[in-house]
């Protein structure tokens, strides 16, 4: 049986995309793996389940991505030595065409458990996302003049739920506490956000559908494992965010986005309620997207001028999937603006306010 074709088509895309975006040995892993799955190499049997799968369909459920992570996972668990030693690491860049062949010998010795790990959606959570994030919550600060209570949902393991208790650098301006041990930087163009706004945080909650449990060792590392290999300052980004988050027992409730949304975010007199995610929308069946549309609505028709209630997003543009916004309603006008075009991971943020 010849391989699928949109499939082959579906990891070299991503081979593309990780090279723009920065993983040159993730984008030469998943070219090594298209040519493997068009021969019927050991890739075959990892990505069955989307022998018949459509380019959209290994695209939704970023099939490439669950490939390189159950690998990275492999590697960090150091049960594969002869992969880890080919890997990149701060003092050599690493050699895709030089560890394809280990990565192959890893997918036969460990075939059943890399079909496990590739089984279940990838779940990031890239804590760089919250310097995006927290310039919609300065402005939220500063115009309303009331503290705020933050509702996350598809939070993943709450990393970004303590956008707060981290130090940013938006160009010229900073914010947040300089000993902080998670230091956000970006490639700032715009303005300035508001940072003598006065932030206070009196309610913070999140949920997720499968929240990372970060106690559990092996969901820490199934985390880290969607870190790209060679990006070694978003991996020490997340260790530092992870340490964090233990040390405050960060907790993130398992349920469904839309019901929780409903029983947690309604708007209360005397703050600002913000319901808030990123890169979580174009997951969405399309019935959820609408009963979630719909929720959000409704709370922002029960909103007061004492009690407004906000919606704030990073999400691809709707009109350009390849370009990602910030964007945020506030009620109880309703009105939508776009504060930022920004980076998937946070690495440039062009600020309109």
């Amino acid at each position: 049986m010849s391989a699928n074709p949109d499939l082959v088509r579906n990891l070299r895309l991503q081979a593309k995309a990780c090279g723009n975006l920065g993983s040159p040995f993730n984008a030469g892993l998943l070219e090594l793996a298209a040519d493997d799955l068009d021969a019927g190499g050991p890739t075959t049997a990892l990505l069955a389940p989307w022998a018949t799968a459509s380019l959209k369909t290994a695209f939704d459920d970023a099939t490439a991505l669950r490939l390189v992570g159950g690998l990275h996972d492999l590697v960090l668990s150091g049960d594969a030595p002869d992969l880890a030693a080919l890997y990149p690491a701060p003092d050599r860049p690493g050699d895709p065409a030089r560890a394809w062949p280990a990565a192959q010998e890893a997918m036969i010795a460990h075939r059943d458990r890399l079909i496990a790990f590739l089984d279940h959606e990838p779940q990031t959570n890239e804590v760089r996302r919250s310097v995006c994030l927290a310039p919609g919550f300065l402005t939220l600060a500063a115009e309303t003049g009331l503290p705020i209570r933050a509702f996350e949902i598809a939070a993943s393991a709450g990393l970004n739920l303590n956008w707060d208790r981290y130090h940013y650098q938006f160009g010229d301006a900073a914010w947040g506490d300089p000993a902080a041990a998670v230091q956000l930087d970006t490639d700032w163009t715009g303005p300035a956000p508001p940072v003598a706004a006065k932030v206070e945080i009196i309610e913070r909650a999140a949920c997720d559908r499968r929240p990372v449990d970060l106690t559990d060792p092996l969901m820490r590392r199934r985390l880290l494992a969607y870190v790209w290999p060679d990006q070694f300052e978003r991996l020490a980004r997340i260790r530092a965010a992870i340490d964090l988050a233990l040390a405050l027992e960060v907790k993130v409730e398992a349920a469904d986005a839309v019901a929780w949304t409903a029983a947690h975010a309604a708007p209360r007199a005397g703050a600002v309620t913000c319901l808030y995610h990123s890169v979580f929308w174009q997951y969405m069946p399309a019935t959820s997207q609408a009963a979630l549309a719909r929720t959000i609505d409704d709370l922002g028709a029960q909103a007061t001028a004492r009690g407004p209630f906000a919606w704030l997003r990073m999400e691809p543009d709707p009109g350009n999937m390849a370009q990602m916004q910030v964007r945020l309603t506030l009620w109880p006008t309703g009105e939508e603006r776009i504060l930022a075009v920004v980076h998937p991971h946070g690495a440039f943020v062009n600020w309109l306010g």
